[in-house]
């Protein structure tokens, strides 16, 4: 293959990439990834004992208000519409999550849930989601009780758990991703597209890199690959270790799951219970739930949050705060010498993403090719 692209990574973003050029350009593409698997953190597989589908790195539920993308990634897959209706563990009582309207009637008396919930919807209007910080920001008294209990109860910890910092070390954006939610809906995203593939993440991505002009190699180093010479080069790895760590190592957070098959039809009542306070895992994970399987045996993960180390464990998480944000930028200087070397996705743009904004990513970086 002459003058071919190359692509870094078989995840969500490179998946897109890869095909786009493949497709519209009618350029060859050789996609390579480090992993003996196509798919990214997205990965899921058939168990073969019970037949649940399982999410390998946690659990995947793509939600979006983008028509473009969700229409471009159907052309890959069916859907199984799922809601995700997660709870937590609170004083030992497992309630809603999101933390909504919902949820303080399930932990409070019906005198002060009706004052609690006036005073919300008066403050800041129905259907909002409200940064709990923010919400601590309240001069109200009942507000700032409501407010320093659910930061206390529900935030806290399980944000120490999975960062390993203080809710005010973390970039706000991040925080934000929990809120209080001035509603009765109980569902974790309101997105208007939400779904999991209904033959799972690894089939939609392997669908969409079958193309004649896709040539994927797994297995395969970026550093050990011999032939560099390339008209564009998709680079969807760490971008720190693309440069050999030269400024330095951005930090990550990681996560260690412990797998286990239970002889029981259910574990939990839900796919996802989140521990805030109690254990140090952050939520397990009933897998069946996900595309509505039917076992007499179940699947569970428990996940750990970790931090990252090299040669130990994977990158999930960019930490976001100003002090990675400049080593970061330095980085991407670096990258800025090389106009034919594209950093994109989770780790070449330390940010995070959830799958459909790495998707209209994707879309909107090949609409800018010249």
């Amino acid at each position: 293959m002459e003058n071919k692209n190359l692509v870094v990574g078989a995840g969500f973003t490179g998946a897109v990439i890869a095909r786009k050029i493949a497709e519209e350009l009618d350029e060859k593409v050789l996609l390579i990834d480090r992993r003996n698997c196509a798919a990214g953190n997205s990965y899921d597989y058939k168990d073969k004992e019970t037949g649940i589908s399982v999410h390998k790195y946690g659990p995947h539920i793509f939600h979006t208000n983008n028509k473009e993308v969700w229409d471009y990634l159907s052309r890959f897959t069916k859907w199984h519409y799922f809601f995700l209706k997660p709870n937590a563990v609170i004083e030992g009582e497992k309630v809603t999550l999101p933390f909504n309207l919902t949820t303080i009637r399930e932990l409070f008396s019906p005198k002060m849930a009706d004052r609690l919930e006036e005073k919300l919807i008066s403050n800041y209007g129905y259907g909002i989601k409200v940064p709990i910080l923010k919400l601590k920001e309240n001069e109200d008294e009942d507000l700032k009780f409501l407010a320093e209990y659910i930061y206390e109860n529900v935030f806290k910890n399980y944000t120490t758990k999975q960062w390993g910092l203080k809710p005010e070390e973390i970039d706000p954006t991040v925080t934000a991703r929990v809120p209080v939610y001035i509603s009765h809906d109980n569902r974790y995203f309101q997105d208007k597209y939400q779904g999991i593939p209904l033959n799972g993440y690894t089939k939609l991505i392997e669908k969409m890199i079958d193309h004649k002009n896709i040539e994927l190699k797994l297995g395969v180093d970026y550093k050990e690959l011999k032939e560099k010479d390339f008209k564009r080069i998709f680079y969807t790895g760490a971008i720190d270790e693309f440069f050999d760590y030269k400024y330095g190592e951005l930090p990550y957070r990681s996560l260690r799951f412990d797998v286990r098959t239970l002889h029981k039809e259910f574990y939990q009542k839900t796919v996802v219970t989140n521990y805030p306070n109690n254990y140090d895992f952050t939520r397990i994970t009933e897998h069946k739930y996900f595309l509505d399987e039917k076992s007499d045996k179940t699947i569970i993960s428990v996940e750990y949050p970790e931090k990252f180390e090299l040669g130990k464990n994977e990158r999930y998480y960019p930490i976001s705060n100003p002090e990675n944000q400049a080593l970061y930028e330095k980085y991407q200087k670096e990258a800025e010498k090389y106009p034919n070397l594209h950093f994109c996705g989770r780790l070449g743009g330390y940010k995070y993403y959830n799958m459909d904004l790495a998707v209209e990513k994707a879309l909107e970086l090949f609409k800018s090719l010249s």
